[in-house]
């Protein structure tokens, strides 16, 4: 049997969940609301990361492309410029995601 795909490796994909997808998961949206930075620090965590990383555009840099997330440097800027916190929620609602699948 030939190994067509890496362990570990990802097809390109999107994020789980869209950036406004306040609705798919509220209970991280008013964690976010009522604790932001705690809702960074347990991404940070998750990616095993300093607690200062989990707000920054660069956490969500790393993970995209540890996953194999489309985007770019310029989109990851500009949504955690415009909208640090539907960015963060999006980023934890896809980690939960994927804890659940067991592909994290």
């Amino acid at each position: 049997m030939a190994v067509t795909r890496q362990p570990g490796s990802f097809g390109p994909s999107e994020f789980q969940t869209g950036l406004c997808d306040f609705c798919g998961d509220c209970g991280t949206c008013l964690y976010g609301l009522c604790c932001y930075p705690c809702l960074g620090c347990s991404i940070a965590s998750d990616m095993d990361e300093c607690c200062l990383c989990g707000l920054s555009m660069a956490i969500r840099s790393v993970y995209r492309t540890k996953y194999n997330i489309q985007g770019s440097l310029c989109g990851d800027f500009w949504a955690v410029g415009c909208c640090p916190l539907c960015a963060t929620c999006q980023l934890k609602r896809d980690i939960d995601r994927r804890k659940e699948q067991g592909i994290f």
